[in-house]
Order: structure tokens, then C-alpha cells, then sequence
């Protein structure tokens, strides 16, 4: 019965050795891993490129409400007056 105790107590050592040296390797592949992923960049926006988000989101809003036929309508109003006149065209169309 000795014998046996001590065959396992020698198993347990080695298998205790072994996770010590396991460990920092562990470690290790976990930090590269981590820095592995590239941050994402932080979106800086000028205060006119905001503007323009603002008024694109305003007119895709719009356009959305409309039937296909008045959407060619306010498109043709963007290509030759711009983008503030369309919105108005727009609101203007979904408002009846």
C-alpha cells in the first residue's frame, strides 16, 4: 500500500512540475495573442464633415418616404441644385 502512495505522490509531483513550467508559456502565447489585435483607430470628425453626415442622413431619411417616382424628382434637384434644396423638395413631397 506504501509503495502505491508513494508511485502517486511521485505522479502528482511530476504532473505539478510540469504545470509550473506550462504556465509561463501560457502566459506568454496569451499576451501576443492579446496584442496581436490591432486597436481600432479613433474616428475623428471635422466639425464640416459632421455637417455633411447630418445633412446626407437628413436626405437618405426623406428619400426613404418617398415613392420612386418623387425620389427621381428630388434626385434631379440634387444633381442640379444641391443637397439643401433636395431636403426641402423632399419634405415638401412626404408631407401630402
Amino acid at each position: 500500500m506504501g509503495a502505491e502512495v508513494q508511485t502517486i505522490r511521485r505522479s502528482l509531483t511530476a504532473v505539478v512540475r510540469a504545470l509550473a513550467r506550462l504556465g509561463p508559456a501560457l502566459e506568454a502565447d496569451a499576451r501576443a495573442l492579446k496584442g496581436a489585435v490591432r486597436p481600432r483607430r479613433k474616428l475623428r470628425l471635422t466639425p464640416a464633415r459632421r455637417a455633411q453626415l447630418e445633412l446626407q442622413g437628413q436626405y437618405i431619411g426623406h428619400m426613404r418616404m418617398l415613392p420612386p417616382k418623387q425620389q427621381a424628382a428630388v434626385k434631379a434637384m440634387r444633381v442640379k441644385k444641391g443637397i439643401r434644396p433636395a431636403i426641402a423638395l423632399a419634405k415638401k413631397l412626404g408631407s401630402h
